[in-house]
């Protein structure tokens, strides 16, 4: 049962076939008041998974099963990134590199330094963190958006490309005034205080 104290904290989940080194992560976060989770697979860890969930994966690279390293580069192509933190007793260069290239935190050798372990896995609850507030600020400009007319979104589009509204008024055979009134009715549902604003917007939209 999920304690109600830490229902919608951050969760550093372990992904690690050895127990001892599971609990003994478990313990290391717990200590510095980090919420977290053990599993001794990759099969097991998404039979309980929620992709909703915030918070990040510290994970073995050497698993039975699916390896580390390829489920990391697999979360990296999914609809679902999550940020990874990976451990192992053998790590070389190629490795490294191939985890770096698909998005990894930090890699590190075991037996892992606890301070550097800590430093990692902060680093990748704020990266967390961050993707899931572009996430939802993404996500409130698309809903905005689609409150908008269809010559609300005309407007916009030659506003973004840099047009006068005497410019957009000929273009879209309109009155000036008329675009004006468009315009501001776009500006104040796309919360835009200004063009170079709305031009912020747009490329988040087109992201």
């Amino acid at each position: 049962m999920i304690d109600n104290r830490k229902r919608g904290r951050p969760t550093v989940i372990i992904i690690d076939d050895d127990q001892s080194v599971r609990e003994a992560l478990r313990g290391l976060f717990e200590s510095v008041g980090l919420v977290a989770e053990t599993h001794g697979s990759v099969a097991e860890f998404l039979t309980a998974d929620d992709h909703d969930r915030a918070g990040c994966i510290v994970l073995d690279i050497r698993l039975p099963g699916q390896s580390g390293l390829e489920f990391q580069e697999e979360l990296a192509k999914g609809r679902h990134p999550r940020s990874v933190v990976l451990i192992s007793a053998h790590v070389d260069v190629a490795m490294a590199v191939r985890a770096m290239k698909a998005g990894a935190i930090d890699v590190l050798t075991k037996p892992v330094r606890e301070q550097d372990l800590l430093e990692a896995v902060n680093r990748a609850l704020a990266s967390d963190s961050a993707r899931r507030e572009e996430a939802n600020q993404s996500a409130a400009l698309r809903q905005r958006y689609s409150k908008l007319t269809e010559r609300e979104r005309q407007i916009m589009t030659l506003v973004v490309a840099g047009k006068l509204n005497k410019q957009i008024a000929a273009e879209v055979q309109l009155a000036e005034a008329t675009v004006k009134l468009h315009r501001g009715h776009m500006m104040r549902k796309m919360h835009a205080s200004s063009v170079a604003d709305l031009v912020r917007i747009a490329g988040i939209l087109e992201g």
